[in-house]
């Protein structure tokens, strides 16, 4: 959900890490977002949330991990990328991507989530995600950009 940052850009209104977990049989763990969620509510996403004042775009992506998916999991970071612009939203967020390498752990959900699931490419065009998880997982070079629902992508990232 996010593209290259752009000089002529005004300040984000909001700043997001989203972190995107592999693990070793190249699926990813999405979270189901609880119907109450004013964003998203009932689709399926990534760990993520607001980058609070003071905090970094790495502090709160494994802060939002440990909140949302547990506090004893074990990951290893495999790329960043970021800062990036939204690209479905006229680019007023700011988003920081961090794709993570499943180690080991047991998934404890907070109230934000009723469900999670691992899921490799062809499982994933079967949910209903949240806007944006097929451009994330393109961005960070996870799947191959053929795999993905490509109505789902932004123009400049379709297979043609």
């Amino acid at each position: 959900m996010a593209h290259e940052p752009s000089a002529t850009l005004t300040a984000p209104k909001a700043r997001f890490s989203i972190c995107v977990i592999e693990d070793a049989e190249n699926r990813l763990l999405l979270l189901k977002r609880a119907p109450d969620r004013p964003l998203g509510p009932g689709t399926w996403g990534f760990p993520a949330g607001h980058i609070e004042a003071g905090e970094t775009p790495r502090e709160c992506a494994f802060r939002e991990l440990r909140e949302e998916a547990g506090p004893g999991l074990e990951v290893e970071e495999l790329r960043s990328l970021g800062p990036l612009r939204d690209s479905l939203y006229g680019g007023i967020y700011e988003i920081h991507l961090f794709h993570l390498r499943w180690l080991r752990g047991h998934i404890v959900l907070n109230h934000e989530h009723t469900d999670f699931v691992w899921a490799d490419a062809a499982r994933c065009r079967t949910l209903e995600t949240m806007p944006g998880i097929e451009e994330d997982i393109v961005l960070l070079d996870i799947w191959p950009r053929a795999s993905m629902e490509q109505s789902q992508l932004p123009p400049h990232l379709r297979v043609p």
